[in-house]
């Protein structure tokens, strides 16, 4: 299988090459990152500045091409320039959860989404933690997968966006199909002062506010992997609907 292989950690994590490691011996990989960390950026893209392409060697040999821009510039990029069709395109491994209202910030998931709106079957993966991370089950388990996709019968092109919890893989529960949850984050605005006396602002969140075990943030919490399949329309189709019933007239006079 021809997949390209993208993150928004940037073409230097430790989880790109995890994922690198494990599907080589059996697919032909591709890899188009960022040159830096872009997490956090959404679906942006790079219309203001060129897009600069520097080829990444890892060691004596050429590893991938190094992006100045988001990682759906990536994506874009390499379908049309630098790689050209694939069979798969997989986002990942990224550095902590993307579940719940974070799917729509997260450069992760951008990068899945924009190869489907390419047209493109792609996986978004990340896991669980932040810091001492061993992204080896994960890479492995993205390699079973892979080979367990043409099973699933779906509908291509399609998006998943995976989850797997960061603890001993024998306390994993399972796999888990779950939706996301769309439950408000508790969130803050650090208020500091510089050295010069100005106002600055760290923005984060505490927890998500959700207990339904059927969404992806719950499931992942106690101890599943999570699994759930997105796509970018976000018309709210039961709104639609009612308004579809409502005559307003256009009075221009």
């Amino acid at each position: 299988m021809k997949i390209l292989l993208t993150n928004d950690d940037g073409i230097y994590s430790e989880g790109l090459c995890a994922l690198y490691e494990s599907l080589k011996p059996d697919h032909q990989i591709h890899i188009v990152a960022p040159d830096a960390e872009r997490s956090a950026v959404g679906q942006a893209i790079t219309i203001d500045q060129p897009l600069r392409v520097m080829k990444v060697k890892r060691g004596r040999y050429f590893w991938g091409y190094a992006v100045s821009g988001t990682p759906a510039d990536c994506v874009k990029l390499a379908i049309y320039e630098l790689v050209g069709p694939v069979d798969l395109v997989i986002s990942g491994i990224n550095k902590g959860a993307n579940v719940g209202i974070n799917l729509l910030y997260s450069g992760t998931v951008s990068a899945a989404t924009e190869a489907r709106i390419l047209g493109y079957s792609s996986l978004a993966v990340s896991i669980d933690a932040y810091e001492n991370i061993d992204y080896c089950f994960a890479a492995n388990f993205i390699r079973t997968f892979i080979d367990y996709l043409s099973k699933l019968s779906l509908q291509t092109p399609f998006c998943l966006n995976i989850n797997i919890p960061h603890i001993n893989p024998y306390q994993i529960k399972g796999i888990k199909f779950v939706r996301q949850s769309i439950a408000k984050l508790k969130e803050f605005l650090d208020k500091r002062l510089d050295l010069h006396g100005k106002i600055y602002y760290w923005q984060g969140a505490e927890e998500h506010t959700e207990e339904n075990p059927e969404t992806d943030v719950i499931s992942l919490k106690n101890g599943y992997i999570t699994i759930t399949p997105i796509h970018f329309d976000l018309t709210d189709y039961f709104t639609l609907e009612k308004l579809k019933k409502i005559e307003i007239k256009l009075d221009i006079y």
